[in-house]
C-alpha cells in the first residue's frame, strides 16, 4: 500500500495535561491541549511524547481521539517501564513536549469496515471509528482485552446479529455513537466474549451473507500475535485488511531506522520503517 509522505504535518508543542484518568490495569487515560497536532491528527498516527524533563528518550503512544474545534488530543497508555511510569505522574496543569501527528494513517476504502483493536491497539480503532460516525461507512467495531478495559462495559443499546448468544457488553462511548461494537477476553467478564478477538471476528463474519461481507474490509491494531491472526482471518474470508503496528522506537521520525521492518513490495521484500512508512500497512504485505 502506498501513501502519500505525512511529515510536513509533524509539529512541535508544549502540550499542557488537561486531564489524567487512571483506570484498573495501570491504564491511564490522557488529553493534552496541542492545537496544531489536534488539526491535523488523523487515524492510525500516534505522537512522540517526552515523558519527564529528566528523561530525553520519547515514547510513542498512538491518538485515540483528537478536537479539531477545542484543540485537544487523548492517548491511553498502559504504564508498563519507567518511561510510562514517569508519564503516569506527570498532573493536570504541567506541560510535555509532544512531537506530532506521525506515521501514515487508515484509509479507509471499504463500505463496512470491521475494526479490531487489542490492548494498547484499541486506541486507534476507536480514532476510526469517530471519524466514521456521520459518514456513509458503518464500522463494525471490535475490542479486547487481557486486563480490566478502561471504561467500565454496559449491555448494548445496538441490536448486532450474528453474535453469539449472551455477548452483548459495548464500550459505551462507541454505542453512545451509535456504533455496533463488542467485547473480547479469556478473562471472566459479564456480557463479554470468552475468547479471541478474532475468535469473535470469525463467528460474526461467518453468519453474515456473502455478498454483505464482500464489502467488509478489516483494520487492526494490537500485538503483533493478534495481527497476525487478523491477517490469517482476512485471507480466509479474501478480505482487505489494514494493520497498525506497534515497534519499538528511538527518533520516531525515520532518521535512526531502529523501527524498520521486512515488507513484501511490488519489487520484493524491503525494509521500511514503522514510524513515517508505517505505522499502517497493507496486512498481507507483513504477514
Amino acid at each position: 500500500m502506498k501513501h502519500p509522505r505525512q511529515r510536513n504535518s509533524i509539529c512541535l508543542e508544549d502540550a499542557e495535561i488537561l486531564s489524567h484518568q487512571a483506570y484498573p490495569g495501570d491504564q491511564h487515560i490522557l488529553r493534552l491541549r496541542a492545537p496544531r497536532c489536534a488539526a491535523r491528527a488523523r487515524p492510525g498516527q500516534f505522537v512522540h511524547l517526552t515523558v519527564d524533563p529528566q528523561r530525553p528518550m520519547r515514547r510513542p503512544i498512538s491518538i485515540m481521539r483528537a478536537c479539531a474545534d477545542d484543540g485537544w488530543i487523548e492517548l491511553l497508555y498502559k504504564r508498563v517501564g519507567e518511561g510510562t511510569t514517569l508519564l503516569a505522574a506527570r498532573a493536570v496543569g504541567e506541560c510535555l513536549s509532544t512531537l506530532g501527528p506521525i506515521g501514515q494513517p487508515f484509509r479507509i476504502t471499504e463500505k463496512r469496515p470491521l475494526l479490531i483493536g487489542g490492548g494498547v491497539g484499541m486506541p486507534p480503532m476507536v480514532f476510526v471509528a469517530e471519524s466514521l460516525k456521520n459518514s456513509e461507512h458503518q464500522p463494525m467495531v471490535i475490542l479486547g482485552s487481557e486486563t480490566p478495559f478502561p471504561f467500565t462495559p454496559r449491555p448494548s443499546g445496538i441490536l448486532l446479529p450474528g453474535m453469539p448468544d449472551g455477548v452483548i457488553a459495548s464500550m459505551p462511548l462507541l454505542d453512545d455513537w451509535g456504533i455496533p461494537c463488542r467485547l473480547a477476553s479469556r478473562q471472566q467478564m459479564p456480557g463479554v466474549h470468552q475468547g479471541y478477538v478474532t475468535d469473535l471476528a470469525r463467528h460474526w463474519l461467518g453468519a453474515l451473507e456473502a455478498r454483505t461481507r464482500q464489502e467488509i474490509g478489516l483494520y487492526a491494531c494490537g500485538p503483533h500475535p493478534m495481527l497476525q491472526a487478523v491477517v490469517e482471518l482476512a485471507r480466509e474470508f479474501a478480505l482487505p485488511v489494514q494493520v497498525s503496528l506497534e515497534e519499538f522506537m528511538a527518533c520516531g521520525v525515520g532518521g535512526c531506522a531502529g523501527c524498520a521492518v521486512e515488507v513484501q513490495t511490488e519489487n520484493g521484500p524491503a525494509m521500511q520503517r514503522v514510524c513515517v512508512d508505517g505505522p499502517v500497512f497493507d496486512g498481507y504485505q507483513v504477514f
